[in-house]
């Protein structure tokens, strides 16, 4: 199949030549006809899918359609959860946006800089706009731009913005935008606690699931490495060493561990840096410029990289801690093995976290062979692995947290609204 057979205008046709696309990727050759006739989709597929384009182009389509001359209305927006994943989407869009006529306008809206120079950039409207959720009701407040002619909303990483953690302003934005409307989710996972939601907020949606054996499949070894909680920081710079990777992404638990695990790094010379949401936007910048090019070559992140960070070449990931979502495990390993490359993906495995990781094996349906290395041994006096709660909410005990309940209620709640719908959002 070609791009040609999807109903795109030349002039998209072109930018995808651009662009390097010399065919669509199996999501895109189901979600873009869809989406052009104009039906909601709940989309799943893996990282690195293809699934910003799959969405950025019916949303050209459109607002190239209904584009007016001399003025720029609010037709398409797209929602995402973190700073860095507006920045790439809205990339993507500009790019596949050049070659269109009339010139489209699309803003990129996010926090942790200065709101006055996006206040400055809406004045004239906007076609697109890609924000965050939080900095995008800032900038309504500022009446700087009005949601009621959005045609099509888009969730980029749905599951996280249906979490609890987006709930309020997610709730807030969707009052403010017409209740008729096309409505695109796209993720690479669909946790059971919002299920329930992505129902609530779709109508006679089309479901397209296609998990990683329907497309080429990753090339993504995966390790789990048995060692003790305090051997950790030492068994990473003997795998830095060992494999000689130019460049590492490091996850771990907690802002806090970000600092500390890279300056345990760097003095032991090697060129580390933390990422974290508490930083402000220029300095992840800057971090993210430095990785990208090598000047850094160890980025110790918390999980604000595990989605809509895009290094090419990245050649391996570890999890110094387990995400505490299995579902986070997929965004996590999927930074690497990107674009038909290979990549490896090496989990740290504690005593206390061993009933974790095999909850994530069990999503995702694959066992990873323990391994032992020599000098890292774990002490066998070590307490044995803490149970795993049988509602899959990662390591802790068989109580559930306030978070969990929280989460099991709203999901409750947009199960009884969705057996009681409303009329169209």
């Amino acid at each position: 199949m070609s791009f040609d057979s999807l109903g795109l205008s030349p002039a998209l046709l072109r930018a995808l030549h651009e662009r390097g696309h010399a065919a669509p990727t199996p999501i895109q050759a189901e979600a873009i006809p869809a989406a052009l006739q104009g039906r909601d989709l709940q989309a799943q597929a893996p990282t690195g899918s293809g699934k910003t384009v799959a969405f950025s182009l019916p949303l050209l389509m459109q607002a190239q359609r209904h584009a007016q001359p001399g003025g720029h209305a609010l037709l398409g927006l797209v929602l995402v959860p973190t700073r860095e994943l507006a920045e790439q989407v809205g990339t993507v869009l500009q790019e596949l946006a050049r070659p269109l006529q009339p010139r489209l306008r699309i803003a990129v809206l996010f926090g942790g800089v200065s709101i006055n120079p996006q206040l400055m950039g809406l004045r004239g409207g906007a076609d697109i706009v890609v924000a965050t959720p939080g900095r995008l009701l800032d900038v309504v407040g500022h009446n700087a731009l009005r949601l009621s002619t959005v045609q099509t909303l888009v969730l980029d990483e749905a599951d996280r913005l249906l979490d609890l953690g987006f709930a309020e302003e997610l709730a807030r934005i969707l009052d403010l935008l017409p209740r008729r409307r096309q409505n695109l989710c796209f993720s690479a996972t669909y946790p059971a606690a919002v299920q329930a939601l992505v129902a609530g907020l779709l109508h006679e949606p089309l479901r397209i699931e296609l998990p990683a054996e329907a497309e080429a499949r990753p090339a993504i070894e995966q390790r789990a490495i048995e060692v003790d909680a305090a051997r950790r920081t030492p068994l990473l710079r003997h795998l830095i060493e060992q494999h000689g990777w130019p460049r590492l992404l490091v996850f771990v638990a907690t802002q806090y561990a970000t600092e500390h695990v890279a300056e345990k790094l760097q003095r032991a010379g090697i060129a580390a840096a933390a990422l974290h949401g508490q930083q402000a936007q220029g300095r992840r910048r800057m971090v993210l410029g430095d990785f990208r090019a090598g000047r850094v070559r160890v980025l110790v992140a918390t999980d604000l990289a595990a989605r809509g960070l895009d290094v090419v070449g990245l050649p391996a990931v570890l999890n110094y801690d387990l995400p505490r979502a299995a579902a986070d495990y997929t965004h996590r390993i999927g930074r690497t093995g990107r674009a038909g490359e290979t990549g490896v993906a090496v989990s740290f495995v504690t005593p206390e976290s061993e009933g974790h990781f095999r909850l994530i094996e069990k999503r995702q349906q694959q066992r990873v062979p323990r391994e032992r290395i020599a000098g890292f041994e774990p002490d066998p006096a070590l307490a044995p692995a803490q149970p795993v709660s049988p509602d899959g909410g990662g390591i802790k005990g068989r109580r559930k947290s306030r978070k969990d309940k929280a989460r099991e209620a709203a999901a409750a709640d947009a199960a009884a609204s969705a057996a009681d719908p409303a009329p169209k959002a």
